[in-house]
């Protein structure tokens, strides 16, 4: 199930990303909701919310470490849950999704934009990123409902 899991992230990352190459990085955002959301291209050379600039080694480093841990911990370990083996599976997409980003173009490609009029504009991201959160998320229902 996981590997499923895994493959279907990165394919749908991959799909969207190169979408938004295709069709935002040409300067012209996408508006789905007014002052709201859009969809606007954001080449991003560190990591979430922009932190460690330029930092790509050290950043694609840190997420083959990571990958690799979760991988162990599922072979190792054959957790029971199956939210947690989502929630696994989950972040080891989103995480390869960005890796394979860092090491082809060196930047993340983000381009989901949420803001608020002008006022305030959280961090430009991408699917990669949504499925890294939701299963951080997950992970965090699952570490507090079983006490570990």
């Amino acid at each position: 199930m996981e590997i499923i899991i895994i493959i279907i992230g990165i394919i749908l990352d991959r799909i969207s990303k190169l979408w938004a190459i295709n069709t935002l990085s040409k300067g012209k955002d996408i508006v789905v909701i007014d002052n709201f959301f859009r969809f606007s291209y954001l080449e991003n050379r560190g990591a979430a919310f922009g932190i460690f600039q330029n930092k790509t080694i050290l950043l694609s480093i840190v997420t083959l470490v990571v990958i690799t841990a979760m991988i162990y911990y599922i072979f190792k370990y054959k957790p029971e849950s199956k939210v947690l083996r989502l929630s696994i599976a989950l972040i080891i997409s989103g995480a390869i999704g960005n890796l394979i980003d860092r090491i082809y173009y060196n930047y993340v490609v983000d381009f989901i934009l949420l803001h608020y009029k002008d006022v305030y504009y959280y961090p430009t991201f991408n699917v990669a990123d949504i499925l890294v959160v939701v299963g951080t998320i997950l992970l965090a229902i699952c570490i507090i409902k079983e006490g570990k």
